[in-house]
């Protein structure tokens, strides 16, 4: 019996290409998505920041070994994982307390009040999101707020896609109790 593997990739020459102008396209392109990304996992704009400028650096300082078996998007974003779990193992952020805080977002409504319920509400649910395990908050971040599809995730996170949909649903039953139970607490009032 003939099993067929699956088919790789082309790799990218990336010995043609200008070290440089790569990474001033990919900060162009990524940077506020990485810095968001950072910013999930640290919830520090400042150590964010920090996170971001350490990952564009290790592409430019890794372009070589860029294999192109996935995108420049996934590779970048691979990096900034790595790099923000390897520092929430750090010892420093074990023992440090930190503010938590949300980007601040503005849109244009019709009117104050609409402004302000949606900023709330919004508010509301990142805080909640901030507030998941780590292994449950990166799966909704990519899921839902970048885009990526279960199978993408899963080459991500090198986790299996049955493990990335699990913890999918599970992150989703977390924030369904905590919406509800912060519901029956302003009822209760």
């Amino acid at each position: 019996m003939k099993v067929n593997k699956p088919k790789q990739p082309a790799s990218i020459d990336v010995s043609s290409i200008d070290k440089e102008a790569m990474l001033e396209e990919l900060v162009e392109t990524l940077g506020s998505k990485i810095l968001k990304l950072a910013f999930t996992y640290v919830k520090d704009q400042k150590i964010a920041e920090d996170l971001t400028q350490e990952a564009f650096l290790k592409c430019f300082k890794n372009w070589d070994h860029f294999r192109g078996e996935s995108s420049l998007k996934t590779w970048v974003y691979s990096i900034t994982i790595n790099l923000c779990k390897d520092y929430l193992k750090s010892w420093s952020f074990r023992n440090l307390l930190y503010l938590d805080f949300a980007p601040k977002q503005t849109t244009v409504k019709d009117s104050v009040l609409d402004q302000v319920l949606e900023r709330s509400q919004k508010k509301e649910l990142a805080a909640a999101v901030l507030n998941l395990p780590v292994k449950y908050r990166e799966v909704i971040i990519l899921f839902y707020y970048e885009n990526y599809r279960v199978d993408e995730i899963s080459s991500l996170l090198q986790l299996s896609e049955n493990t990335i949909r699990t913890r999918l649903r599970r992150a989703k039953e977390l924030l369904q109790k905590k919406v509800r139970t912060e519901a029956r607490d302003e009822d209760g009032r």
